[in-house]
């Protein structure tokens, strides 16, 4: 097992989220972008000035990614949407599951292509109605892969030919080949996490092809190699780690997003720190974020 278990992540935003999630970092301004999906808020974190912004969604927001036309599309309740960071203004691009109102989008990611990525979710975590799709030329196509509850991801390997699923309920990890046309072959089992060990939340990739995991319930995100093996854990000082994502100027400073969502009065009196934004810093570096191409 590597050092990471020494490293104590610093929380650099109490921000309170009910259900942080989506660090991205944007190159383009030097910031690292999350959101809070209960509390349908987005957020701007400046590491070099510290500044902290935040705007209002209309509805619950389940990602924000930085588009190559600039400003963002935001997986919504009810679609994707475009966001201007300038006005705080969304304009709907495509519905997505009309027909299943109590479903919302959940994780995204974006590959090398500019391909845009993303899971559906059954809003009350019961009933397997959530799929992967993606997002290009306009339209969205549901992904060759089965239902199921809460999706999360997925993420690309740093080539784009495999992709990474995570179902979290089930508490496993599966991987697919990517086609050059975005089809996707079947899936196998990549990761799967022990009984009471956390649930396997959201992914991220390395420059080293690694996939790191945040554990909800779980008080860490762990690191496996492209073979599966867990080679790293970083613990946090709060149970429910959401997602991961490196950002800063060399992209060795990596980000979780963390969630009061689920914890009890005397948990949340235990773990003042949950739903803060965290960071610590690695001697590994992650990849280059990719801009969706609309």
């Amino acid at each position: 097992m590597s050092g990471l278990e020494e490293l104590r992540p610093e929380a650099v935003w109490s921000a309170g989220a009910e259900l942080g999630e989506g660090p991205v970092w944007v190159e383009r301004d030097r910031a690292l972008w999350f959101v809070d999906i209960k509390r349908q808020k987005i957020h701007r974190f400046d590491p070099a000035s510290g500044d902290k912004t935040s705007w209002d969604a209309p509805e619950q927001i389940g990602f924000l990614l930085p588009a190559q036309t600039g400003g963002f599309v935001a997986g919504m309740q009810s679609g994707l949407h475009r966001f201007d960071e300038a006005t705080g203004a969304f304009s709907k691009i495509v519905d997505v599951e009309a027909h299943l109102p109590g479903n919302r989008i959940n994780d995204g990611t974006v590959d090398p292509s500019g391909r845009l990525w993303f899971g559906t979710m059954d809003n009350h975590e019961e009933s397997p109605t959530g799929c992967f799709y993606r997002f290009e030329g306009g339209q969205h196509v549901q992904a060759e892969l089965p239902k199921i509850t809460i999706t999360n991801g997925p993420v690309h390997s740093p080539d784009g030919r495999t992709l990474y699923h995570v179902d979290t309920l089930a508490q496993t990890i599966q991987a697919c080949d990517v086609a050059e046309d975005g089809t996707l072959g079947p899936s196998r089992p990549f990761v799967r996490i022990p009984e009471g060990e956390g649930f396997p939340d959201g992914p991220t990739v390395d420059s080293e092809g690694c996939v790191w995991v945040g554990l909800y319930f779980g008080w860490e995100a762990r690191r496996y190699s492209p073979a599966g093996e867990l080679i790293g854990r970083v613990r946090f000082p709060t149970s429910n780690i959401t997602k991961v994502a490196f950002g800063g100027p060399d992209l060795k400073t990596l980000f979780a997003t963390s969630a009061q969502q689920g914890l009890k009065p005397e948990a949340l009196a235990e773990q003042p720190e949950a739903g803060s934004l965290f960071a610590v810093r690695l001697d590994i570096a992650g990849l280059p974020g990719s801009l969706i191409a609309l």
